[in-house]
């Protein structure tokens, strides 16, 4: 199978680089100076066997390509804010002989949150989901850092809504030679929505910086609080902690990398990039609108909702806001 990885960032370009590393057919697709950076001088993936340079093919859309091949698997990467742009550049590309690849081709959503796989399920008749779990970081143009060892990360695969099939196990076992631990799951949705659960920290760490004080702990604890109540409440079921923990172990530890301090998330990225928007509809507003549809006060997450947009929106610097202030913000609501 050839790998289409469709946003060569912090996770596509971490899980192209793998892929391509135990000898897979890769396809980068990149936008602007990354997309010139990884043309030019190649994929740069700190990992912490030191930096590795992957030459590898990279595209801006599918023309460049002509007809893509049936044996094409397409891994979504894009933040869920950008999901649409890109199922409207790829879902209608021609695959050779037989169709579109909204029609023909399998569709690995590796996002956070739960949307995006939803809204491609709209386009795509051929949708998995995975559960990303995989400390990256993509700052700079051409570079992605992976600190992760012994394993890179570990991918959960699943049949969108639900299920499994001979595809999730193929892709799985590419994955598994690549440095990652990708167990199929028919109840993929259950790790997912426990990954939503950490991720609502995000927009904490993108406006006030890394949480690690005791007041910005507790908030972060009081955000997920809030999280679980509204999933309860939903009666959607998510993983425990314990069982997170159970199923990671030492798999996944982070190692310092030369040149490569890792500074935040994902979202503390995107503020740190200046793109201008950030996932927190996504993230913590996932939880907002859950909490509206059932009932359940989500004051917490509107307001680190609100925080994130606006820090994206006005380029604001990532983790300027001191958390004493942050914390102050969270008690008024």
């Amino acid at each position: 199978m050839r790998y289409i990885i469709i946003g060569a960032g912090a996770v596509g370009g971490t899980v192209g680089g793998r892929l391509a590393g135990s000898g897979h057919e890769v396809v980068l697709v990149a936008r602007g100076a990354h997309h010139a950076s990884l043309r030019d001088d190649g994929l740069r993936l700190r990992v912490p066997e030191g930096e590795l340079t992957y030459r590898l093919p990279v595209v801006d859309g599918p023309a460049p390509l002509g007809e893509l091949r049936e044996d094409d698997v397409l891994v979504l990467a894009v933040k869920t804010q950008d999901t649409e742009g890109a199922l409207d550049a790829w879902g209608p590309a021609p695959v050779a002989g037989v169709g579109t690849a909204a029609e023909r081709l399998p569709l690995l959503c590796a996002q956070n949150g739960v949307e995006g796989q939803r809204i491609a399920l709209r386009r795509f008749r051929r949708v998995y989901g995975v559960c990303v779990w995989l400390p990256s970081t993509f700052v700079e143009p051409g570079v992605v850092s992976a600190a992760g060892g012994p394993l890179t990360g570990i991918l959960h695969l699943g049949v969108y809504p639900h299920g499994t099939d001979e595809t999730a196990r193929r892709v799985a076992a590419d994955l598994e030679k690549s440095r990652f631990e990708a167990p199929v799951v028919p109840d993929l949705a259950r790790w997912q929505y426990a990954k939503l659960l950490a991720n609502l920290a995000n927009a904490v760490e993108a406006v006030a910086g890394p949480a690690e004080s005791e007041e910005a702990l507790a908030l972060v604890d009081r955000v997920r609080a809030e999280g679980r109540a509204v999933l309860d409440a939903a009666g959607i079921a998510y993983a425990s902690v314990e069982e997170q923990r159970a199923l990671r172990g030492d798999k996944v530890t982070l190692q310092p990398l030369e040149g490569a301090p890792r500074g935040g998330g994902s979202s503390w990225q995107s503020l740190t990039r200046g793109t201008g928007t950030i996932e927190a509809d996504y993230l913590n507003g996932e939880i907002t609108l859950l909490g509206r549809l059932h009932g359940v006060p989500t004051p917490l997450n509107e307001l680190l909702q609100r925080l994130a947009n606006t820090y994206a929106r006005e380029r604001r610097q990532a983790g300027s806001m001191p958390v004493a202030e942050l914390v102050r913000l969270a008690d008024e609501t």
